[in-house]
């Protein structure tokens, strides 16, 4: 498309040449006609940083001048992606760039492939904070995101022979740093282990810590930018580093591994995100990055407030510290001891300000996932911590009693310390205001099952915030051809008001609009398998059905029934290798944490299948799998406008609500899902003759385990399951997956935990259906608009508002 060569257009063009080239004479020496394609990216990325630099100035100023309240949230993961692309196009940039740089031979889409992705999340958590700060800047609301400025982040993905390997994701050197602002000046200390004593001084008691392990925390900052909007917030990330202790007189005896010991314990803390955590070592270290993260952010909260107030009395009225699951739990303990031993603040006063300051975000009902923590350790490495929330458990405790005499076992429950351990969930619903579900049904498992304790006694903290997803950089941005068609018809304004997709579904029986949404889907099959020949040497058909699982692997995930699936229909095909069907391609993406054994064989059990079909040129031709490697951001922006359908089947009552389902529905996937999450409200939204829903319900499911769950009545009662699930034996390509077989029929304890055979039939009796709508293409298109039109709602402008007028309180910066 030829660019508008208007005044404001030339202007713009040329402070960009002039700041582009000012970095490439300053940081490289050069021109822009001598500057390679790693140098113009690093100085494309420099000038950018320094636009959103100056407009986040701008946006502070405001705040002090307005007194803002302000949010800040903490979350151990940001899954940013790529945020060139999403910056240019929210600053109304990318044409002036693109013109810029072809005058001197670059592609600006070959800039956007330099830039790596940052290591700094994982999945669906740290999606979701990314998400919610792009909602942030673009309504003008103040807020920061704090987190760790992780090294390697989580691990980059090899699948070699079906085997996932962990290999460390270099993402800084490679250009990630840029984006990054130092702040030495910001920098604070934390303190680890050692002892505490107290003494009374000046009539209030002084908190002595000896003999600790001080760590010195440096923040760097990202920079996050509104769509249409100056407002541009803050990422603060900060970074584990060794004071100035290096002992010279070990090193000049050559003693050079304990003259840097320290200074490697301490950068291990903001080394790796999520350290595996089966051994002593690595539980200590999870601890300490979770303290590093809330007393260093806090420090920085407290501090910056004092200089504008003089005074933490008015806390709560302008600062609100969310927590995003229970990692980032200690901020409750952390800020009461800042509170009292810095401030000298009573343990009332204290608490009450602490209280109705931070407000809870749980994410998962699964028990193993709900941190707990070994109270020696907790006690060595946070003493000062563990006397605070020994206290607040012991205050709780006797509220609880008051409300429930008689009731010990109650008391237990609700406790934060219980039998030697450390529950971080109940801290949390004990020092916040609000405790949110993401999902309408997961609040309401929470209310009634792990929470209900704690609904009894506060029932007005406990509330609902369903997720939502960025929709300008999952739809705009990622699937620039639909958003061109959905400006032509319905305009421009759902850029900014996401709840305007509705006016889409006018368009449901307009024949050439489905026509073209078609093509349009057409086009981005064919371009993502481009992509993945590109990059990772791949041959997919274009022309098949794409269906899509990609997440976490995890067991309650359940890609294993997906896998039985594949399974079945590999076996009818070999029967009936002429069979009438069109071709399907099966895509998995997901990493299995590296402790994770059984997430690892279900990797290798899909791989191994892919690789035994491809083997088989007349089954080749109507089915194929595919395990894409090292799932991120950038591989999810190309293929989730290619899926045709979204595999949404956890186990209901497992989910808390789930975020890719919202961003395959907005780009024209159908789901084939159980009503788990935000599936139920997604069918509640499209109707059931837009989503394929099968399987049991959570009441249900919750019944078959009262009575009695066996695996073996289902898969004795059908023969399709049973010959998928005997196949295991034998194996696939050479290898057997007994080991599978036996955890689905004769684990010790339970068998096929996650119901897989019990939604078998379910699931098949759903794929029937989707392959008969698949073939009517007047209503699969219908099908695809109206998942888009309703997938407004599923936007984080929508959630974000919600968290800012009913938890937070926060307004918008005028």
């Amino acid at each position: 498309m030829a660019i508008e060569k208007t005044e404001s257009f030339e202007s713009k063009k040329e402070e960009t040449a002039e700041v582009i080239g000012s970095k490439l004479s300053r940081y490289f020496g050069i021109s822009p006609e001598e500057a390679d394609e790693q140098q113009m990216y690093q100085a494309v990325v420099m000038s950018v940083r320094d636009v959103l630099a100056g407009y986040n100035k701008e946006l502070i100023a405001k705040t002090k001048q307005q007194s803002s309240k302000q949010v800040f949230y903490l979350c151990m993961e940001f899954l940013m992606g790529r945020t060139l692309k999403l910056n240019l196009n929210n600053l109304g940039l990318e044409d002036v760039y693109r013109d810029y740089l072809s005058q001197y031979g670059f592609s600006l889409d070959a800039i956007y492939e330099r830039e790596p992705d940052p290591g700094l999340g994982n999945g669906g958590l740290g999606r979701l904070a990314a998400c919610f700060m792009d909602a942030l800047a673009s309504q003008d609301y103040p807020g920061k995101g704090f987190s760790i400025l992780y090294e390697y982040g989580l691990f980059k993905q090899r699948i070699v022979d079906g085997e996932q390997m962990e290999l460390p994701d270099i993402w800084l050197p490679d250009g990630g740093e840029c984006w990054l602002v130092p702040r030495q000046d910001k920098k604070v200390t934390v303190n680890f282990g050692g002892t505490v004593r107290e003494e009374w001084r000046e009539n209030h008691l002084e908190i002595i810590q000896e003999g600790c392990t001080v760590v010195e925390a440096i923040p760097y900052d990202m920079f996050i930018s509104g769509a249409g909007t100056r407002t541009v917030n803050t990422l603060r990330l900060w970074k584990a580093t060794d004071p100035d202790t290096f002992d010279m007189q070990a090193f000049s005896q050559g003693q050079y591994v304990k003259a840097m010991e320290d200074r490697a314990m301490a950068s291990a803390i903001s080394k790796v995100l999520y350290p595996a955590d089966n051994h002593h070592e690595g539980k200590l270290l999870r601890l300490s990055q979770q303290y590093f993260l809330v007393s260093a952010s806090l420090q920085n909260i407290l501090g910056n407030h004092l200089a504008q107030y003089k005074t933490l009395k008015n806390l709560p009225d302008k600062v609100a510290i969310h927590i995003n699951d229970t990692h980032p739990a200690l901020a409750i303990p952390e800020l009461m001891r800042i509170l009292m031993d810095q401030h000298h603040f009573s343990w009332d006063e204290a608490w009450d300000i602490t209280v109705h300051t931070i407000s809870y975000t749980n994410h998962t009902v699964l028990p193993e996932a709900l941190e707990v923590w070994n109270e020696n350790l907790f006690a060595l490495k946070l003493p000062r911590i563990h006397m605070i929330v020994k206290e607040i458990n012991e205050r709780f405790c006797r509220e609880a009693w008051n409300c429930n005499v008689g009731d010990w076992n109650k008391v237990g429950r609700m406790a934060i310390l219980d039998h030697g351990m450390v529950h971080m969930a109940n801290l949390s619903v004990i020092g916040s205001h609000h405790i949110n579900g993401v999902s309408e049904l997961h609040s309401d498992i929470l209310k009634k099952t792990i929470f209900r304790d704690y609904y009894d006694m506060y029932p007005r903290r406990f509330c609902n915030v369903t997720n939502g997803i960025a929709h300008r950089k999952w739809l705009c941005y990622s699937n620039p051809s639909l958003a061109a068609l959905l400006d032509e018809t319905i305009g421009t304004g759902y850029r900014k008001n996401p709840e305007e997709l509705e006016k889409f579904s006018a368009y449901s029986e307009d024949a050439s609009i489905l026509q073209r949404l078609e093509d349009i889907k057409r086009r981005n099959k064919h371009d993502f398998a481009g992509y993945i020949k590109e990059t990772k040497g791949v041959l997919i058909d274009p022309d098949s059905i794409f269906d899509v699982q990609a997440k976490r692997m995890h067991e309650y995930k359940r890609q294993l029934m997906n896998a039985l699936h594949i399974i079945d229909w590999y076996l009818r095909l070999k029967e009936n290798p002429d069979m009438d069907v069109r071709p399907k391609t099966f895509l998995f993406a997901a990493k299995a944490a590296p402790g994770y054994y059984f997430a690892k064989d279900v990797i290798r059990l899909i791989c191994y299948i892919g690789a035994e079909i491809e083997k088989d040129p007349a089954i080749r031709k109507k089915m194929r799998v595919v395990f894409l490697e090292n799932y991120n951001v950038t591989l999810a922006e190309h293929l989730i406008p290619a899926a045709d359908i979204s595999e949404q089947i956890s186990l209901a009552g497992k989910e808390a609500s789930g975020t890719g389902n919202m961003k395959f529905m907005i780009n024209g996937a159908v789901t084939i899902g159980t009503l788990d999450g935000a599936n139920v409200e997604m069918a509640e939204l499209l109707g059931r003759d837009n989503i394929f829903i099968f399987g049991h319900t959570a009441q249900e499911v919750e019944e078959l385990w009262r009575k009695g769950y066996s695996s073996s009545d289902y898969y004795n009662r059908n023969p399709r399951l049973k010959r998928a699930v005997d196949a295991l034996q034998p194996g696939f390509n050479g290898r057997s997956f007994a080991d599978i077989g036996k955890y689905l029929l004769y684990s010790v304890g339970i068998s096929d935990p996650f119901m897989c055979l019990a939604d078998f039939d379910f699931f098949s009796e759903a794929h029937e259906r989707v392959r008969a709508a698949y073939e009517d293409r007047g209503r699969w298109n219908r099908m695809a608009l109206q998942n888009i039109a309703k997938a407004g709602f599923f936007a984080a402008d929508r959630c974000i508002r919600q968290y800012a007028e009913n938890i937070w309180h926060i307004k918008p910066v005028e």
